[in-house]
């Protein structure tokens, strides 16, 4: 099933399964796009205090009640980029029960190291309640495109296309997705950009004498102490990254990965504003 992004597929999963009455698990410090679709439809958020700033699959499978319907679950987690392994993740499937559906949000697999990776899909045979969640924002390079997918047992495909919009990704989008298929070499490039700069990023903070949240994905969650006072003066120098107050992590700032010298320039007005 396609979608205007993979944040639009979170959302016909929400119209399609959630409403007055019902609930969804989720982690805290998760995507805000989980408690925002969740409330839109009426329904109850159940919020799961994190482990090591990720998700706690046992506490969020002893947190299903009877009104839950949904469980969502982000893999590797935005903002804080943590990581639950493939062993992890089907020990948790098999204690939700069948009727919840577990919506698995990938949209940062790409930046997942192939020795690390699971086949998710695969489980899709074994757990009807399963779907994957994907987009071409981020590894692929279409962002701007907004082309997400999910994966999912035709029965709940079915319904969720009921809820669609029926021109949801035009066309130009579709072409362009389609290509990238095509195109491992620039996934693979991204990967490997990826993985550079983030070990120059975690090497240049550390250089600073500040702790971060090892991540998975393509930006790295540094504490900062004052991080909304630190937002101000980066902005000043010219320097955008993302602060994550409303994600409970106020003494936080997301970066996302560029270029080296992108590094650079952040690393040296980073050092400014915490010496200001």
């Amino acid at each position: 099933m396609l979608g205007n992004g993979s944040n639009d597929v979170l959302e016909l999963v929400a119209a399609a399964f959630l409403g007055p009455g019902r609930a969804a698990v989720m982690s805290q410090h998760a995507f805000a796009v989980y408690p925002l679709a969740t409330q839109a439809r009426g329904a109850r958020s159940i919020v799961v205090p994190a482990k090591s700033f990720g998700h706690d699959l046992e506490a969020m499978a002893r947190a299903v009640d009877d009104e839950t319907y949904v469980v969502w679950a982000a893999n590797p987690n935005n903002p804080t980029g943590t990581f639950a392994r493939p062993d992890e993740l089907e020990a948790f499937l098999r204690k939700v029960p069948e009727r919840v559906l577990v919506v698995l949000d990938e949209a940062y697999n790409e930046y997942i190291g192939a020795d690390l990776r699971a086949d998710p899909v695969k489980w899709l045979k074994r757990h009807p309640n399963l779907v994957v969640t994907r987009t071409f924002s981020k590894a692929y390079g279409l962002a701007g495109l907004r082309v997400g997918y999910a994966l999912a047992h035709p029965s709940v495909a079915d319904v969720m296309n009921r809820v669609r919009q029926p021109f949801n990704v035009n066309s130009i989008a579709l072409a362009a997705a389609a290509a990238a298929l095509d195109d491992m070499e620039f996934v693979a490039r991204s990967y490997a950009v990826n993985l550079s700069g983030m070990r120059q990023l975690e090497e240049g903070v550390r250089g600073l004498g500040l702790d971060y949240i090892p991540s998975y994905g393509n930006f790295l969650a540094v504490h900062v102490g004052k991080a909304a006072e630190i937002f101000k003066r980066l902005l000043r120098r010219g320097v955008i990254v993302r602060p994550v107050g409303g994600y409970g992590l106020p003494e936080h700032l997301r970066v996302t990965i560029g270029t080296a010298a992108e590094h650079e320039r952040f690393l040296a007005a980073l050092a400014a504003s915490l010496r200001e």
